[in-house]
């Protein structure tokens, strides 16, 4: 690990398809250099929602080659804080070893918006941005 680094940050949802991914590019964008993530989910889908991808490459951010992963393959790892995007898995998150801090930023599943296409990607977008602004202000909070 980068001697840089502040902080260890795990993101966790149900499908580790979309919001958590979404936070996990932003966590790397935003955090430049000074945060080290991972995300993981606690019933990890396929792959990526490829609206997921869509939003977050209009801002700059490839999630594009982001395979979903289990909870279970980052439980031996140390993490600061654990943030939970959905409360599915924050009902089911185990307990972290070290001195993890929970954090709940839950966000509505994009993924699950019936409509057109561009009503779906309008919802990931607003998570999108959701998780931006407080992804930024969270860090802004810890490295200010």
């Amino acid at each position: 690990m980068s001697e840089n680094i502040n902080l260890r940050v795990l993101v966790i949802c149900a499908g580790n398809s979309a919001r958590s991914p979404m936070a996990e590019g932003l966590f790397r964008t935003l955090g430049a250099g000074r945060v080290s993530v991972a995300s993981s989910g606690s019933d990890p889908a396929a792959g990526v929602h490829p609206l997921a991808v869509k939003a977050m490459h209009e801002i700059g951010i490839d999630l594009s080659e982001h395979e979903p992963k289990s909870i279970d393959s980052v439980l031996d790892h140390a993490f600061d804080h654990v943030i939970a995007v959905c409360s599915q898995a924050a009902e089911s998150c185990p307990i972290f070893p070290g001195p993890a801090e929970r954090l709940d930023w839950f966000y509505d599943d994009p993924a699950a918006v019936l409509g057109s296409q561009e009503e779906q990607l309008t919802a990931f977008r607003t998570v999108r941005d959701g998780l931006r602004c407080q992804i930024a202000a969270w860090l802004m909070e810890h490295f200010a």
